[in-house]
């Protein structure tokens, strides 16, 4: 009869598994979803957002501090996605004495989200209030279901 050898398990890395499958996720979402934080599009570039449902609405609070939205914001809809593009100007400044510290973000933002289906442009209004965008969208109610007729055949 054979010998029983005890087996000893190879070492299984656990994070750098995870690693591999948080990029390779990564990397399919970003195929899918092109506005994802990557080299291309770097994360502080991206607006941040809230989104809730409100009565029916769907409601997008962005953050926009210190910006003009009349000239600013662009808001604009195509294949049922909404896109958000802003820009925060660089004023002018010129300290006479003492140390000037200069850490507020200026350039271009921008934010691409979905609608919900069956929204148009016409849809979305949006206001903007304290550095705060707000966006809502109704929802469309969902069309019945229709009855299908069933034949004998």
């Amino acid at each position: 009869m054979g010998e029983l050898v005890k087996r000893e398990p190879k070492p299984v890395d656990v994070l750098s598994r995870l690693d591999r499958m948080f990029e390779d996720w990564t990397r399919a979402m970003s195929m899918r979803w092109p506005m994802l934080p990557g080299p291309e599009f770097p994360a502080e570039r991206m607006i941040r957002v809230d989104e809730f449902r409100d009565n029916g609405d769907l409601v997008i609070r962005a953050e926009l501090p210190g910006i003009d939205p009349d000239r600013d914001v662009e808001l604009t809809v195509s294949d049922s996605m909404l896109h958000i593009d802003a820009e925060r100007r660089e004023e002018e400044r010129v300290e006479e004495k003492g140390y000037l510290r200069h850490e507020l973000r200026c350039g271009s933002f921008s934010r691409t989200l979905p609608l919900p289906e069956g929204a148009t442009e016409s849809d979305v209004k949006a206001s903007y209030k304290d550095g705060i965008l707000e966006i809502r969208v109704p929802t469309p109610e969902p069309p019945p279901p229709k009855k299908i007729q069933v034949t004998r055949g």
